[in-house]
């Protein structure tokens, strides 16, 4: 089981997070409380292991803003948090996580429109499009067929629930922020527990 740990701001939890065994770091370019700057994310993708997978986190984006970010930072995947259609997730000329806010098995429906390997399954949208920390029923999940696409599973995530949501769930990846922090800042402890309980799983 790989996991993605989201919202990076600095240096040192992105270094722990690579040391304790993360295969996919994220960092936010939208309007959130974990918004990071270019040179911050250049400043520390530059330091990470190229083993890693950088995600870019973007929220309905221009594809100028896209091509911006790629160049001046390197990231590996695009992620994409809005309500991007799928003809322009087929003009962006990079690999593609395409995000889902999820409240019923209904919303699962939209996932065979876009053209990418990656499906990212959020909790319900709150202030921001990610990042809320709120769980889905992971039951419905069950019965759908997702086809040739690969599963990352997010919201609500932390150390004590993570190992059900992998039971429960046929997911790749499975994908934390605020399930990792304290007080708003990701927790060194948190995410060597998490990483811990995944890769025991």
């Amino acid at each position: 089981m790989k996991v993605k740990i989201c919202g990076l701001l600095n240096e040192e939890a992105a270094l722990h997070a690579a040391r304790n065994g993360a295969d996919a770091l994220g960092f936010v370019f939208a309007e959130s409380k974990r918004e990071i700057s270019l040179k911050t994310a250049k400043s520390i993708i530059s330091k990470l292991p190229k083993e890693i997978k950088k995600v870019g986190v973007f929220v309905n984006p221009s594809m100028e803003r896209i091509e911006e970010v790629v160049s001046e930072t390197g990231i590996d995947y695009v992620q994409l948090h809005g309500k991007e259609t799928p003809e322009f997730c087929r003009s962006i000329p990079y690999p593609i996580i395409k995000a889902f806010s999820i409240e019923s098995a209904g919303d699962l429906k939209k996932v065979h429109d876009y053209p990418c390997e990656y499906i990212l399954l959020d909790g319900p949208k709150g202030k921001y499009y990610g990042g809320n920390g709120v769980a889905f029923d992971w039951g419905i999940l069950s019965n759908f067929d997702f086809k040739d696409k690969k599963v990352i599973l997010a919201g609500g995530l932390n150390p004590q629930n993570v190992t059900a949501a992998i039971a429960e769930t046929n997911a790749s990846i499975v994908d934390v922020s605020s399930g990792v922090e304290t007080n708003g800042h990701k927790d060194l402890e948190k995410i060597k527990l998490f990483l811990t309980r995944v890769k025991n799983s």
